[in-house]
């Protein structure tokens, strides 16, 4: 059996998990999509936040915390390839002029958020929206397996 990919990266910094917190509440409530954390994709890379919608539309949000992680980062058009829009989100604190103009850009704290700028929409291929949404259903369902029985399957 595969090990499953955390729910919450640990790896993130309590900033980042703070903006996660809001992008996914500002997701839910205001465009009803339902979203996974920390979703690793078919090209090894994994997203931030990935909302799906009431028509199978996928959204991913790529959070950056600082000046600093968003400019070692230069991944982010991995993540393009499968989503219908990108998303960038940040703190309320930091500059949004660093982010490209071309990308949507979300400001977020943990208990609320914004979308300052809609993403432009690329809608996936037939067959790769298929192959995700296939997979997102078995992540979901296998993280809710892992939180109703904890315990490790091989032991």
């Amino acid at each position: 059996m595969a090990t499953l990919p955390p729910i919450v990266d640990l790896r993130q910094s309590p900033t980042a998990l703070r903006v996660q917190r809001g992008v996914m509440r500002l997701l839910r409530t205001q465009y009803d999509y339902c979203c996974l954390a920390e979703v690793p994709l078919a090209n090894g890379r994994r997203a931030d936040v990935l909302g799906i919608g009431p028509k199978g539309e996928i959204w991913i949000v790529e959070i950056k915390s600082s000046l600093v992680d968003f400019r070692v980062d230069g991944k982010w058009p991995d993540y393009k390839d499968f989503c219908d829009r990108f998303f960038f989100a940040k703190p309320p604190e930091l500059d949004p002029d660093i982010f490209p103009a071309s990308e949507g850009l979300i400001a977020a704290d943990a208990h609320d958020a914004a979308v300052l700028r809609m993403a432009g929409h690329a809608p996936l291929p037939g067959a790769r929206r298929k192959a995700l949404l296939l997979q997102l259903g078995r992540l979901g369902a296998d993280r809710v397996h892992t939180l109703m029985d904890p315990r490790d399957p091989l032991a």
